[in-house]
């Protein structure tokens, strides 16, 4: 990264910020259908989550060299300056909707760009931003804010343009969906001087369940879509961004993710056929939890419960625990769980209160931590008819964007639990015992190496991919008969902050 200069005095003034920690949940449901209703009055204070994988792994002293499937991410030099310019512009845009880390965590708290973003209040409160610091000081939030490149933003020069570029997200009610329509698009709009329109539709107003969506980008089809989880079929590798339960904490979750964003970027625009990847969609507040009538908080309770599941590899980790998994619509879930056809379904906190779960059901048991993520991709040919300073400017409202999703979902993370308890279900956190199963079995056991299986087997490049880059942080790594069993952490989680919040 680009070395920022600022005066001795500056300098001085960072030397002497704390940094602070926390981390705690997060997956992401194909599509709630609709909005969530309206916010409930102030919840009582909520337990707090309990990731499922209970066994650590051994710390090793000696670190890895790691090698990267497609390109690493951008290095992060020593420099601890800010710039003047930058120091500027976190001011001036501090306490509200645009807000950047530069130092103070204060200048993230404040409004979010729209109420059902934030808090009950609307807001994105400093208590949040706090516990998710790790964020804000990590390497790859630098490297986005250099692509936001808001010390020397790309001038618009072209004139008497018209272009209306329609953008297919999976659904208007999922958190990163509603951000780009209330606050990303309309900032494409002003800095175009209205010469490019982005316009949101979605996956159920298209008809698209969502399996062949890279296909229709790459054709032509769709103009820009979020490429997901539901490709894979065709392209097994990318739930590597999608393995529930393999993570003890979101921060885990955050970091291992941030790592593989060259190999997930590469993957969407292969499925693309050489589609422009745009940005990285962060799938916030969506910690998988299971929706039940029943507790599910003992082993035995999960033998042969019929569960809903919208993924490969979340069947696989029913199948771990013993459970009955079935796939099923997503708008088919609450007759089938008001019916008894259904004893529990999966999905994300804010989706499930999205799509009124809490009336037919009296628990939400979890959470399987998971903080997935999607790619924002457009078709190469209508990338190709845009002027290069309406690309570049695309570019930097997309990483502006991206940093605007990182900061509201400091407080979205714990919203999705509150809402459902405030709504009246009960919180049933996983016991050790239930936590200690479900890694050994769901996640080792089954998820792991079916997902191998899935992919072809132990010696594709995806898997040299995950023991390379996520291996090491988890504390996991994939034999070459397939099993996956546990291995000592060799990449801690202080290794991916930006050198000037390191320890």
């Amino acid at each position: 990264m680009r070395k920022l200069w600022i005066t001795g005095v500056a300098v001085l003034l960072l030397f002497l910020l704390s940094a602070c920690g926390g981390a705690e949940q997060s997956p992401a449901e194909e599509a709630a259908e609709t909005e969530a209703p309206a916010a409930a009055p102030t919840a009582a204070a909520i337990p707090t989550d309990t990731p499922v994988p209970a066994t650590e792994a051994v710390q090793a002293t000696e670190e890895p060299t790691m090698v990267a499937a497609q390109e690493e991410q951008p290095e992060v030099e020593s420099e601890t300056t800010v710039s003047a310019k930058l120091q500027a512009y976190a001011d001036e845009n501090a306490n509200g909707p645009g807000a950047i880390f530069v130092g103070d965590f204060g200048q993230l708290a404040g409004p979010a760009p729209e109420p059902r973003l934030g808090d009950f209040d609307g807001n994105v409160p400093l208590e949040a931003i706090e516990k998710h610091a790790y964020i804000f000081e990590s390497q790859y939030y630098q490297s986005v804010l250099e692509r936001a490149n808001l010390e020397n933003p790309t001038p618009l020069v072209t004139e008497g343009e018209e272009f209306e570029i329609q953008y297919a997200c999976i659904n208007r009610a999922l958190l990163w969906c509603a951000l780009k329509e209330d606050y990303m698009f309309p900032r494409v709009l002003e800095r175009t001087n209205g010469q490019l329109k982005l316009v949101t539709t979605s996956f159920p107003e298209l008809g698209l369940a969502g399996p062949d969506v890279h296909s229709l980008v790459a054709d032509g089809t769709l103009a820009m879509a979020d490429i997901a989880q539901y490709i894979a079929g065709a392209f097994p590798a990318i739930e590597i961004g999608s393995l529930f339960g393999i993570y003890p904490t979101l921060e885990h979750n955050y970091i291992a993710m941030a790592h593989v964003t060259p190999e997930l970027s590469a993957l969407a625009v292969e499925a693309t056929e050489g589609g422009q990847y745009i940005s990285l969609n962060w799938h916030s507040g969506n910690n998988v939890f299971f929706f039940s009538k029943d507790p599910l908080d003992t082993v035995e309770a999960w033998q042969k419960k019929k569960i809903r599941t919208p993924t490969a590899a979340m069947s696989s980790w029913l199948g771990g625990m013993e459970a009955d998994a079935q796939f099923m619509a997503f708008t088919e879930v609450y007759t089938a769980l008001e019916r008894g056809i259904l004893d529990a379904a999966m999905t994300g906190g804010d989706a499930g209160f999205g799509q009124r779960w809490y009336e037919v059901t009296d628990y939400i048991n979890g959470p399987v931590i998971s903080w997935d993520n999607s790619a924002m991709v457009m078709n190469k040919n209508e990338w190709a008819k845009l002027p290069e300073d309406l690309q570049k400017i695309l570019l930097e409202e997309a990483a502006l964007n991206e940093l605007e999703e990182l900061r509201t979902a400091a407080v979205q993370h714990e919203q999705g639990l509150i809402k459902n308890t405030t709504a009246g279900l009960t919180y049933r956190p996983f016991s050790p015992e239930l936590q200690d199963f479900a890694y050994q079995n769901a996640v080792l056991g089954a998820l792991m190496p079916e997902w191998v299986k899935r992919v072809g087997g132990a010696d594709q490049p995806v898997i040299d991919v995950f023991n390379e880059k996520i291996g090491p942080i988890v504390g996991m790594k994939v034999n070459p008969d397939g099993t996956a069993v546990e291995a000592p952490i060799t990449q801690p989680l202080d290794n991916f902050k930006a050198p000037q919040y390191a320890k």
